[in-house]
Order: structure tokens, then sequence, then C-alpha cells
């Protein structure tokens, strides 16, 4: 168990730092009001009822909750079956169960998720995020390339003569 004791911390690392941030946005930003840092990013204090893009909104929070905690539940279980030298994906699943858990502790909470990164251009505009989000994503992107550096490896030995 030590030898994921370093996934554990990084994942209540995560949650912290969601967390704490969720808390700054809260008390000082207003809410749907844009404030422009670049060109093309801006903080816009939101609140989302459903999963990504807004999806599953019609769930209600218990739902919601309900499949976040199946979600965590089941990374978890991969995160369990990963191999000690896959270190990617250990980190990547410890970012996602860390952001998962950042927006679920807001589900249950607020009955919503407080959402505040907003990329965009004069005639475009990309969904507003959070960090946890973020988290998710980059967590879901190295579990995939570990994935993929995997298969390439266990190609090349298969090709490679004995």
């Amino acid at each position: 168990m030590t030898r994921l004791a370093p996934y554990a911390g990084l994942t209540a690392v995560a949650v912290v730092l969601d967390q704490w941030i969720k808390y700054v946005v809260e008390t000082r930003l207003v809410l749907h009001e844009q404030v422009e840092l670049l060109p093309f990013l801006s903080l816009y204090r939101t609140y989302n009822t459903g999963v990504a893009f807004s999806m599953l909104s019609s769930f209600g929070d218990t739902g919601l909750i309900v499949v976040s905690l199946a979600v965590i539940s089941f990374v978890l279980y991969l995160a369990s079956r990963s191999a000690g030298d896959q270190v990617l994906a250990r980190i990547g699943f410890a970012l996602i169960i860390g952001g998962a858990i950042g927006n679920l502790i807001d589900r249950a909470a607020y009955g919503h998720v407080i959402d505040y990164i907003l990329f965009h251009t004069p005639v475009w505009s990309f969904a507003i995020f959070n960090l946890a989000d973020a988290f998710i994503t980059i967590g879901a992107a190295m579990v995939l390339l570990e994935e993929l550096l995997g298969w390439r490896r266990q190609r090349r030995d298969a090709q490679s003569p004995k």
C-alpha cells in the first residue's frame, strides 16, 4: 500500500487545490461577470448543474452524485489493476479521481459545480470549466499515453529477435 501513497497524496493535493480555488472564485468573482486575463482567457464564474457541457443535468443532484461515485469507483478499480511501472497511468488515475472528488464535493454541498475558466476568441468560446475538469482531462490523456506507449513497447518486444 505504501507504493500507492504518493498517488493518494497527489489526489488529496488535487482536491484541496481545486476546492481552495473554487472558494476564492466564490468569494471574489461576481457571478456571470467576465474578467479578461488574456485576449483568449477569462475568468467567468457560473454554475453547472450537469456534467461536461451541462450534459445529464436532468439526472438531478442525487443522480449525478451516484454517477460520480460510480465513476470514481470504476477509476479506482482500473488504477488498482495498473502495474507498478505504469507511473504515467497512476498519476493520471490520481488526477482523474482528485478532479472527480472536487466536483463531487461541489455537487453534494451546493447542488452544482462551480466553473470559472473560459477560453474564447471574439467569435467563439469554449465551454466554461474548472481546475477539477482540467485534472480529469489531463489525467485521462496521461492514462491514454501510458497505454499507447505500452502498446508500442509490446509490439517492439514481439518483433525483436529472441
